[in-house]
């Protein structure tokens, strides 16, 4: 009962078998070669969705294609208009501290960035573990937190966290994952811990994450 919002994407492709339609949101699993995929795409999609309170369902025919539907709560529009900046928070929630933002995703990425400068602090981008080793490499200067996905190409989230802690022990870490329920935990992310963001967040939820690790 309510309002819904179907969103329904299909294709025409090979289809599943019904061996891999039993799996199909299971974390890390993938029928793409070594290399080619990391089996997070639907997981991925089905936390997000359980997150927001929606529902996902899925037909699969070999040779004919498979068609998922995706149900979320329908929500009133908050009334801001395509391209304008986030609205800052409450002032209790901003800050003015140097934020290490290490995200490989563009729009999670410029998302997060416009927020917290919306919100007073210093952000430093980059968009995997290498970069951002480098980036802190040259700046022998303070960095408050480092705010970093827990997954990502070349290094993840908890070696770059290692790296990091060597020179900088004070460090403070906090992680974003979009993995749903054991996913950030297999690779022992908040094994030394740091607190984890479960994306997606809302801008008030990430300036309030970000101020209760800075106030720790």
């Amino acid at each position: 009962p309510g309002p819904w919002v179907r969103l329904v994407v299909s294709d025409t492709g090979v289809g599943m078998t019904p061996a891999v339609q039993s799996r199909i949101f299971e974390p890390f699993f993938t029928t793409k070669e070594p290399g080619k995929g990391t089996g997070l795409g639907l997981s991925t999609v089905y936390g997000i969705i359980l997150q927001s309170h929606g529902f996902i369902t899925f037909h699969s025919e070999l040779g004919k294609g498979t068609r998922f539907e995706i149900y979320l709560p329908s929500v009133a529009a908050d009334g801001r208009r395509r391209g304008e900046k986030p609205a800052a928070v409450k002032t209790s929630q901003a800050g003015d501290e140097t934020v290490l933002v290490v995200e490989d995703n563009s729009a999670v990425r410029n998302l997060v960035v416009n927020v917290l400068r919306a919100n007073g602090y210093n952000v430093l981008t980059a968009e995997n573990g290498r970069e951002a080793i480098q980036l802190a490499a040259a700046r022998p200067d303070r960095i408050d937190l480092l705010l970093t996905d827990v997954i990502m190409p070349e290094m993840g989230g908890k070696e770059l966290v290692e790296r990091l802690l060597q020179d900088r022990p004070t460090l403070k870490v906090l992680y974003m994952t979009g993995y749903f329920g054991d996913a950030a935990g297999m690779h022992g992310a908040t094994d030394g811990g740091g607190a984890l963001l479960r994306k997606p967040f809302t801008p008030a939820v990430l300036c309030q994450k970000v101020r209760e690790i800075l106030d720790r």
